[in-house]
């Protein structure tokens, strides 16, 4: 690893993550997002199967991690594409604040995961839009070349943490210059919880229509005057840019 030299290994097995190689006397693994050519089909049967024809087969390999306290041998065929050297100048080079560009390699609930060039970097999905997101694949898509600022370096463990929301201005920081209380304003319904309803104004500015500010009259749940995904225009009661709040009616006079 000191060396970043490539080891040529043959694949002996495979788990639902990735491959497993065997180097000497050390069993390693190769994460599936660190293979090249490898795109998941969405379903486990097909995922699996691509795995499993990779066995037997010599692939390219760098190692990325190890930890002898934990038995980890981690390789990357991604790594293993570029030149000698390359991976640690990277790190070395790249800095908090800097604009970079990366392609998307892997998906998973907790972000989203990009090359920068034979190093991975992590997009948490609390630093993909200002917005609301349920699954980084609503924004993004395997193989994706997008922009990065990149919060933070620790070139010992290998890590950068990167952001894609920050190279947009955050909205709820000029919320109380750009709209104003009793303004009627459009906006989509985006989840409708017991107590109210959440609607989307703009990318990232989200407000709330309490329960009794839905309708007049008697009703059992907000889902009997709203629906998710319906375009309404609600009139605005308050606004705390600071607190993030932003107090939504939908009556209108």
């Amino acid at each position: 690893m000191a060396e970043d030299a490539v080891l040529t290994l043959e694949v002996t097995g495979c788990n639902r993550g990735g491959l497993l190689v065997n180097w000497r006397s050390l069993r390693g693994f190769v994460p599936a997002s660190q293979l090249v050519k490898y795109v998941p089909n969405g379903t486990h049967a097909s995922s699996r199967a691509a795995l499993e024809a990779c066995i037997g087969r010599k692939f390219k390999l760098r190692i990325i991690e190890v930890d002898a306290q934990k038995n980890r041998l981690i390789l990357s065929e991604r790594a293993a594409q570029v030149e000698k050297g390359a991976r640690h100048r990277l790190l070395q080079a790249i800095q908090p604040g800097d604009i970079v560009h990366g392609r998307i390699t892997n998906l998973v609930e907790f972000g989203a995961f990009a090359d920068l060039g034979g190093v991975e970097g992590l997009i948490h999905i609390s630093e993909l839009s200002w917005g609301r997101v349920t699954h980084p694949s609503d924004l993004l898509k395997r193989g994706q070349v997008v922009e990065l600022y990149v919060m933070d370096v620790d070139p010992a463990a290998t890590r950068i943490a990167l952001s894609m929301k920050r190279l947009r201005p955050d909205p709820w920081a000029t919320v109380e210059q750009r709209y104003k209380v009793g303004e009627i304003i459009p906006a989509v319904i985006t989840n409708v919880v017991d107590f109210g309803a959440f609607a989307c104004v703009e990318e990232g500015l989200e407000g709330l229509i309490h329960f009794s500010e839905l309708a007049e009259g008697h009703f059992l749940h907000p889902r009997n005057v709203v629906t998710e995904g319906q375009q309404i225009r609600a009139r605005i009661l308050n606004i705390d840019g600071k607190a993030r709040r932003l107090g939504l009616t939908l009556r209108l006079t």
